[in-house]
């Protein structure tokens, strides 16, 4: 995974993290960033991302809207891509298609070209998922 990681980092433009986080547990996989980020951060981001995905909040508004198009509540994730824009960085989630409990989380310096940096990330997901 630490490879693939590594070519993720340098497919996606200005990528300068890549992680894979596992969403039901909140635990991080595996991670390949440019700088050394304490232990404490690099929890933080994965639980976050566990939160961000799977928060009960979350998980309510997936419900209402399934209810509101007269979809069943069979477990599929309403939300599969989530896109956060900081002050310095973009923040790419991507909810894995084979195992949709495992988010790719890809950081971009926030010059980065965001279709550019968004599209390269749907192409190598699935290398991605495939490494585990």
């Amino acid at each position: 995974m630490d490879t693939v990681l590594q070519k993720v980092a340098t497919f996606v433009p200005e990528c300068l993290a890549a992680g894979y986080v596992d969403v039901a547990t909140g635990m991080l996989l595996a991670i390949r960033t440019v700088d050394s980020h304490p232990r404490e951060v690099i929890d933080l981001v994965a639980a976050a991302t566990a939160d961000l995905f799977n928060g009960p909040n979350v998980s309510m508004i997936e419900r209402m809207f399934k209810k509101s198009r007269g979809l069943q509540d069979d477990g599929h994730h309403y939300f599969q891509e989530i896109i956060v824009n900081s002050d310095n960085l973009i923040h790419i989630f991507m909810r894995g298609k084979a195992n949709p409990e495992y988010v790719a989380v890809l950081v971009c310096r926030r010059t980065a070209n965001l279709g550019m940096a968004l599209t390269k990330a749907r192409i190598i997901m699935p290398e991605l998922e495939a490494s585990l």
